[in-house]
């Protein structure tokens, strides 16, 4: 197996995409995974049925709609340029966008359960001993959870190397800016150059396992200790 420049190049973007997209989810999904876990809201169930649009939306769907909205003639476009930036369709950012919404559910999902099975009685007995809402948060609900971080962290990462749809139709093949990882596999096949499809497909195997693999050891490391 080798991997050429232009292989390198692919796999060094498709890990600086998943490490922003996973970065920001975390950010959005943490109070959002919170208020869904804890909210009596006749309207969770449509919030619930949009984060979770991804798991059975086709990617190539997803893709093409945030490319009419984020292109020069699309909302998202316009409302760009009127600060003076260009339009994100076929561009590292708007795969950044387009990776968040299609991983969302693999983030918020596993965060809510966690958050759900934390009881009511652990945040009473906080509170009556003076811990406000903030140390709660830091001091009991957080650490309660972090099987849950762990796994949404992992699997929104992991899933986002693995992207194909979105980022085909959202950012094009152009290399050094949208050309990831799936991409160039793509490119070899088109060009028959099955050696170098294989080596990076087995990459790309290797890595998913191994991803899967630390997040259920770690889980089930969590799951022991809090026993």
């Amino acid at each position: 197996m080798y991997f050429s420049i232009e292989d390198l190049a692919a796999l060094s973007l498709s890990f600086e995409l998943a490490l922003f997209s996973t970065t920001f989810l975390l950010v959005i999904a943490v109070p959002l995974s919170f208020w869904l876990s804890r909210t009596q809201s006749p309207f969770r169930f449509i919030v619930e049925s949009l984060v979770a649009l991804p798991l059975v939306l086709p990617p190539t769907v997803l893709g093409f709609y945030l490319l009419l909205f984020l292109g020069a003639q699309g909302l998202g476009g316009q409302l760009l340029g009127l600060i003076g930036a260009e339009p994100w369709a076929f561009t590292f950012k708007g795969l950044v966008l387009g990776s968040m919404l299609y991983s969302l559910p693999f983030v918020v999902q596993p965060l809510q359960e966690s958050f759900s099975a934390i009881s009511s009685r652990h945040l009473e007995i906080a509170a009556s001993m003076g811990a406000s809402k903030i140390d709660r948060l830091l001091t009991v609900i957080f650490p309660l959870s972090r099987a849950g971080f762990i796994t949404a962290a992992m699997l929104g990462f992991a899933h986002t190397l693995g992207e194909f749809g979105v980022v085909l139709m959202l950012g094009g093949n152009i290399a050094g800016q949208t050309r990831v990882l799936s991409i160039q596999i793509y490119d070899h096949v088109e060009q028959l150059e099955y050696a170098q499809a294989h080596a990076l497909s087995a990459l790309m195997l290797f890595l998913s396992f191994s991803l899967l693999v630390l997040i259920y050891f770690t889980r089930a490391k969590l799951r022991v200790r809090t026993l």
